[in-house]
């Protein structure tokens, strides 16, 4: 089968969103092209219909909170790439990747919430009574979760667990420099206007051990942003995410996620005001028109 791009590499892996390729390694440095399509995905199914732009907005998103988020090390080599995946790929180290999604919350909502009706509490950490959905916590949470094989469901795990898998201090590592990071983002979203609900990151080593944030950060993906002006807990909690999809797929497309049967394509209105809302998040966020084609190649600076 050709490749979606156009491109002659040894194909690592296929995800949901992402292709990893092969890249010549820079001395002892192995190396890899992480390519971002425009694929969606909502319970755990990849839909028919891509957003157009998705990948590069996630690309160049991604990018521009790695420039700002300079107390950690991060995995991005270069962004001088093939012209066909320009602005939606970059180069990246190769680390092994610790298998825990790091999820900080700032705020309840989602499956935390749910959690909370049921017990108070949210991965096994005790919250005040009387919250509401989208209410802002006393201090953020570090929520992991177990990572599934492609088409299965991420398991919330206890902090304990991650420490009995992986160990006491990459257990300790891993939730301070989410919470770190989260800290951060939130503070600077804020200033834009934009609340930072809770995000996830992924985490992987060098062969020295220095643990280095990768994959995508902070984007709409992998975070839940709300218009601060527009923020109700309680009642309104409007989003920049892909929340838009999954409420038109419960609410309004007939389908049963409980079911075996695929999700239906997304009518175009709705693929349209997807795509307006990734790219309103980029805009508002950086401060800057959001440019399909990205930012000059730069084949030496380290982020």
């Amino acid at each position: 089968m050709s490749d979606p791009f156009g491109l002659d590499l040894p194909l690592l892996h296929a995800g949901k969103v992402r292709r990893l390729y092969d890249w010549p390694a820079d001395g002892d440095q192995p190396r890899m092209l992480m390519v971002a399509t425009d694929a969606i995905s909502a319970y755990d199914h990849i839909l028919a219909t891509p957003i157009p732009d998705k990948g590069a907005v996630l690309t160049q998103l991604s990018l521009w909170w790695f420039g700002r988020l300079t107390g950690l090390a991060n995995h991005v080599v270069s962004t001088d790439v093939p012209d066909a995946v320009r602005g939606r790929a970059i180069v990246v180290e190769k680390l092994a990747m610790i298998p825990v999604e790091c999820v900080a919350r700032g705020y309840l909502t989602g499956s935390g919430w749910a959690e909370y009706q049921a017990s108070h509490t949210v991965c096994g950490i005790g919250l005040p009574d009387g919250l509401r959905d989208g209410d802002r916590l006393p201090e953020p949470i570090f929520t992991p979760a177990v990572k599934a094989p492609l088409g299965e469901h991420d398991e919330n795990v206890s902090f304990e667990r991650i420490a009995e898998l992986h160990g006491a201090e990459t257990a300790a590592e891993l939730r301070d420099a989410t919470l770190a990071v989260y800290s951060a983002a939130a503070y600077i979203a804020r200033e834009r206007g934009i609340i930072l609900a809770d995000t996830k990151f992924e985490f992987g080593r060098r062969p020295d051990g220095t643990l280095v944030l990768a994959d995508e950060v902070l984007t709409p993906d992998s975070s839940r942003f709300w218009d601060a002006e527009a923020w109700r807990p309680g009642e309104s909690l409007p989003s920049f995410d892909k929340q838009f999809v999954r409420d038109w797929l419960t609410r309004e497309s007939g389908w049963d996620k409980a079911s075996d049967t695929p999700p239906p394509p997304l009518p175009d209105a709705v693929r349209d005001a997807t795509r307006a809302r990734y790219v309103e998040a980029y805009e508002r966020l950086t401060g800057t028109p959001f440019d399909p084609a990205g930012p000059a190649a730069s084949s030496t600076d380290r982020i």
